[in-house]
Formats: structure tokens, C-alpha cells, sequence
């Protein structure tokens, strides 16, 4: 099953299992939004749930592979500069430095390539400019044997339990990592600045 499939599926149930769970974290995330108006790319919106957190000076564009998840999305961004599209965000459609800072909430566990969503994010950020992520991530040598059990199937239907958030780093040069802090689940979700060289 592909991910634009399955997302169609969960889409009408996908706030009711995540929206209040990750609300918290995802305030903490964007409080390192600049003050001054800036081009703020989010990555992999979903149904939007970072949209009603947001503060109105900046302008905003999201994307996502699912038409379903962005349908309800839209109606969330009433009162911002809002744009949306549907894409992928591991070949984004967006030249080079387009955006100041990039918002990438529980997308780079999701995908197939997180490398490709991480290196693309670095293409269309300025120089200087920011990357903010939530998402779940294993530790470098972590075993968590059930979450690799999980991950085969998990992976085909909604999200993968196996990603190592330092290996995506490692592949992506032009980043470097402002901070690292744990979010929820005992640190499995944690909440990562980047900043592009």
C-alpha cells in the first residue's frame, strides 16, 4: 500500500489519535518561530495541526502527498498567508533558498528516503535559515527489538519505527544541529533545531 493510500484512509481519523497527544510538543517546537515576518515552509502538513499555533506575520506554505490530508488542512490556516500544495517533500517542488525556516513535524519518520526529505529541506532553506523537527527517532545503536518487530508492517501503512535521526544528519552536511531535546514517549519523540550552514 502506498503512503498516498494509506494516508487517504487514516486522514478522517488522524487528529483523533494525534492531535492531542502531540499538541504540547508542537507549541514548544514553534516557539523558536522568529519574531521578524519570514517564508516558513511546512513540510509534510498533514490535516494541518500546526496551522491554528501559528503567528500570523509570516507567510506560510505547506505541502503534502495527500490530497485528503490537505483538504482538511486548508480550512485551518483561515486567518494566515497561507499557501498549499500537493507534492512530495523528498523531490520539493521550490528553487534553491526560497524559505527562511522549514517546519517538519512527524514527516522525516513517515517517508521512505528521510535523507532525501532532509537534503531537500536544506536546498530550499537560505543560508542561516532554520529547520525545526518533532518526530520519533531510535538513538545510534539503540535496540528497541519491539519497535524493529513493528517496523515492517508499520512502515507500509503509516510510519517507520527504525529511523535514526543522526544518520539523516550525517548525510546532510549543509545542516548542523542547534539542539536536541527529548518530547514525549521517555525521548523517543524529540524536538531538533537545525540551522543551514
Amino acid at each position: 500500500m502506498s503512503l498516498r493510500h494509506s494516508y487517504t484512509l487514516i486522514s478522517p481519523f488522524y487528529d483523533l489519535v494525534v492531535a492531542a497527544a502531540t499538541r504540547a510538543a508542537r507549541l514548544q517546537s514553534l516557539t523558536f518561530l522568529p519574531a521578524e515576518p519570514a517564508q516558513v515552509l511546512l513540510s509534510g502538513i498533514g490535516t494541518g495541526l500546526d496551522l491554528p499555533l501559528l503567528p500570523a506575520q509570516h507567510s506560510y506554505t505547506g505541502i503534502d502527498l495527500t490530497h485528503a490530508m490537505l483538504q482538511r488542512a486548508v480550512p485551518r490556516a483561515a486567518q494566515l498567508d497561507f499557501r498549499c500544495l500537493q507534492g512530495d517533500c523528498q523531490r520539493l517542488p521550490f528553487s534553491d533558498h526560497s524559505f527562511d525556516l522549514a517546519i517538519l513535524h512527524l514527516i522525516l519518520a513517515v517517508l521512505p528516503d528521510p535523507v532525501a526529505c532532509l537534503r531537500e529541506t536544506a536546498r530550499v532553506l537560505k543560508p542561516g535559515g532554520r529547520a525545526l523537527i518533532f518526530d520519533k527517532f531510535l538513538r545510534p545503536g539503540q535496540h528497541a527489538p519491539l519497535r524493529r518487530l513493528a517496523n515492517p508492517l508499520l512502515r507500509r501503512v503509516a510510519t517507520r519505527l527504525d529511523v535514526v535521526f543522526e544518520e539523516l544528519l550525517d548525510a546532510t552536511p549543509q545542516l548542523q544541529l542547534i539542539s536536541d531535546q527529548p518530547a514525549l514517549a521517555a525521548g523517543w519523540f524529540r524536538l531538533i533545531r537545525l540551522q543551514r550552514r
